[in-house]
């Protein structure tokens, strides 16, 4: 749909988002090391014994021995930090590096990386409730994500972003427009793509729960929809 650049929106509360930085790094280093830099086999591997299944999940059936190397509650959290190729990664990684410094800013680096970790594992609960007998395994920061575009689309709807369109066409447009049509993506999907291996609930897990923390979680006077508190 698009791929986010840069935006117009510098950092007020902190000096750095190291927190961010630290998830970016984070993902990429797993791809790298855990994941084999995308190697067919790593990804394999990675994704049965770390990614979220829901029969794992809710104990209806057991890894084998050879993958269960940590405890299965732990897939919520570990599922967001694999990635089944490099585009998956980048793609998310840009939209964490462009919108989540300012998310940071508004919350403060604890609060932030506990507002990270929630969105997580509440788009992974949506996708593991949605089916309790599926033994395909979720994997991707996209959930966490989509929280921090609602967070960001709540408290600053009318920073300009540039952005690439269709991946070639560098474009302007006001953050309120352009992650609006996003979010409205992700629902259109969930609702008429039918079956993909996009788990789109996820994604609108992770919004909704973006949407409703942000109310709670961001700093004592910072204002929603870039609202003057002068």
């Amino acid at each position: 749909m698009f791929i986010p650049l840069h935006d117009q929106n510098s950092l007020e509360h902190v000096a750095r988002p190291y927190v961010n930085l630290t998830l970016i790094a984070l993902n990429v280093l797993v791809f790298l090391v855990l994941q084999d830099a995308g190697e067919y086999k790593a990804i394999n591997a990675s994704s049965v014994s770390h990614g979220l299944i829901p029969v794992v999940l809710f104990d209806i059936r057991d890894l084998a021995p050879q993958f269960q190397v940590l405890p299965d509650w732990m897939s919520l959290v570990t599922y967001a930090f694999l990635h089944g190729n490099f585009t998956h990664l980048i793609g998310n990684m840009l939209f964490l590096w462009v919108f989540g410094d300012n998310v940071e800013d508004a919350m403060g680096h604890f609060r932030y990386l506990l507002f990270y970790l929630i969105c997580a594992v509440t788009s992974g609960m949506a996708y593991a409730l949605l089916d309790l007998n599926s033994d395909t395994p979720l994997i991707g920061a996209s959930g966490a994500v989509s929280g921090v575009v609602a967070a960001y689309l709540m408290l600053h709807p009318r920073v300009k972003v540039w952005v690439l369109v269709f991946a070639r066409i560098p474009l302007r447009l006001t953050a309120q427009w352009l992650l609006g049509a996003w979010v409205l993506f992700q629902i259109g999907n969930l609702l008429f793509a039918g079956e993909s291996q996009v788990a789109w609930i996820a994604h609108v897990g992770g919004l909704a729960t973006g949407a409703v923390l942000v109310l709670f979680m961001r700093r004592k006077g910072v204002a929603l929809f870039d609202r003057d508190l002068g």
